[in-house]
């Protein structure tokens, strides 16, 4: 399987083909080779393990008859929270098989997090490694009335089921729902702006499009094995530590630990991995360290990054260290990688490339006209393709508001040049990027409301040397309390506990008001331009 090569070409003839009954657990895991590769697992204890497709496909049989034992059927909405787990891939590809209705979470979500996903997909049931089940069990007396199952994966909780029991005596042989394309098969939460996060629904022909991003992007070809260090909960492990390369038959390296600079470059060479997919911050602080310098890298033969973008200068290091081209990308929790930098295309640093392959995208004016080359506008998908989400869960006006005139908007910025090549400018609604979590600025304001010394605040991005951007708040402080850096510290750790700790606001700013439209609205707009003029 080869690259672009001809983008004109590629790019013309390309069709999605998608069937119109899919199952990605039927024909696409079952359908490999038993003896055919599927992942080497590396725990952050050294314990290894390698699984075959076969090995995927009776244990995913086997959950899939437990889970329908339970009372788990199709349709449901299932919350799944683990590590990074080969069991992870083996309840997803269950559910998909049921015809259940899988949401990823985060590990680092927090009780309240948890419980507004429950209760607005009416989940039946929670399966949660050992990293979730404290939050979990805190919501659980405040749940909705349809959570019923809760299932331990790794260790005994009172009060759940566990998998491994589960597991115990279910049969290898499970006939896999015959699903439509047009079917639900995931929901993935987007980050809330001034709203709770919004629930994106994908069909079962989103999960065989994958295979676009897979071929044409990563580039995967017989014999290479992929990392991809993106943690569970995020629409790009669906993307790129599952769908997409299962889809061609790539063997997957999953590591469990967390991110170390040094031990991610020894074990790219211990592992002896083709094909690497890391955040850009990662690839930012792997430039910075000596041992990139020094490492072995002559097997990883393509690099490619997503999630916000990467800074041209990271890009020409490692191409003048190593000789490797870092392949920028850009898509969203709603839809695919939609531009990209493609092996066989020139790369324009710091551009987010060209449209994929069956990816009409254009730049558009306010008035919904193209815009010409240079001016910034909005980047909008033309088409209902089957790699776009199916619609927001329970919220059609949220739905509908995104789409216009056959366009559907991602609520990002860019411009394009005269070849083509489109150059990110920004959000064009308050999310913050920083580190390659996509961040809300309502949830982060919410869970700071609850400290007793904030009145009011406000969340913007800061620019960040290293994470592209991160987490500030200003903050009005009640008349009985002081500012200052004891205060700052005190209102950050209340806010890692009360939401996901990624969210928290590494910057604090006291201040005596917040800047207001007429009607009240908090001008964020005006915080992030001051913010940047600060730092520049």
């Amino acid at each position: 399987m080869a690259n672009i090569g001809d983008y004109a070409t590629t790019y013309a003839e390309f069709e999605w083909e998608t069937p119109e009954r899919f199952n990605f657990g039927r024909d696409v895991v079952d359908g490999w080779e038993e003896d055919r590769p599927a992942m080497i697992w590396l725990g952050e204890n050294g314990d290894e393990r390698r699984l075959t497709f076969g090995d995927f496909s009776r244990l995913s049989n086997k959950f899939a008859n437990a889970a329908r034992s339970m009372g788990i059927e199709r349709g449901d909405r299932v919350l799944v929270i683990t590590g990074k787990i080969p069991e992870w891939h083996v309840v997803l590809t269950a559910l998909l098989k049921l015809g259940a209705i899988a949401i990823p979470c985060a590990p680092q979500l927090r009780a309240s997090d948890l419980k507004f996903r429950a209760e607005h997909s009416s989940s039946t049931a929670i399966i949660s490694d050992p990293s979730g089940m404290e939050q979990a069990d805190a919501m659980r007396d405040e749940a909705p009335e349809t959570l019923r199952y809760f299932v331990s994966l790794g260790g005994e909780r009172a009060g759940w089921e566990r998998y491994e029991n589960l597991m115990d005596g279910a049969s290898e042989e499970f006939e896999a729902e015959d699903t439509a394309a047009d079917d639900g098969a995931l929901l993935l939460y987007t980050s809330g702006t001034t709203k709770h996060p919004k629930g994106v629904l994908h069909t079962h022909g989103f999960t065989h499009a994958k295979r676009m991003q897979a071929r044409y992007w990563l580039d995967l070809q017989e014999n290479d094995r992929l990392w991809c260090t993106s943690g569970t909960g995020w629409a790009k492990s669906i993307w790129n530590v599952f769908l997409g390369p299962w889809s061609l038959g790539t063997e997957l390296f999953f590591h469990e630990g967390a991110f170390d600079p040094a031990e991610r470059l020894e074990l790219v060479q211990r592992y002896e991995i083709t094909v690497l997919c890391q955040a850009p911050t990662e690839y930012r602080l792997l430039s910075k360290t000596p041992e990139l310098e020094s490492a072995n890298l002559s097997q990883v033969r393509h690099a490619v990054s997503a999630g916000e973008p990467l800074n041209a200068p990271v890009i020409e290091r490692w191409k003048d260290l190593h000789g490797i081209t870092i392949y920028d990308g850009y898509g969203q929790t709603e839809n695919t990688l939609i531009v990209g930098n493609f092996p066989g295309v020139e790369v324009r640093p710091g551009s987010m490339g060209k449209p994929s392959p069956g990816c009409d995208v254009r730049i558009l004016g306010p008035e919904g006209n193209e815009c010409p080359p240079g001016e910034p506008g909005d980047i909008a998908l033309h088409g209902r393709i089957p790699a776009l989400f199916k619609e927001y869960w329970e919220q059609p006006d949220e739905t509908e508001a995104v789409y216009e005139n056959g366009y559907y908007l991602t609520g990002d910025r860019a411009s394009q040049d005269e070849d083509g090549y489109m150059w990110f400018e920004g959000r064009s609604d308050d999310v913050i990027l920083s580190a390659g979590y996509r961040i809300g600025p309502f949830e982060v304001e919410s869970a700071l409301i609850e400290h007793p010394a904030v009145v009011e605040s406000a969340v913007v991005p800061a620019p960040d040397e290293d994470r592209g951007s991160v987490v500030k708040a200003f903050i009005v402080l009640g008349a009985d309390y002081e500012p200052g850096e004891e205060l700052a510290q005190e209102i950050k750790e209340f806010c890692k506990n009360a939401t996901a700790p990624y969210k928290y606001p590494r910057k604090i700013e006291f201040i005596d008001e917040l800047p207001k439209t007429t009607s009240g609205k908090i001008r964020r707009v005006e915080l992030r331009q001051r913010e940047t003029a600060t730092t520049t």
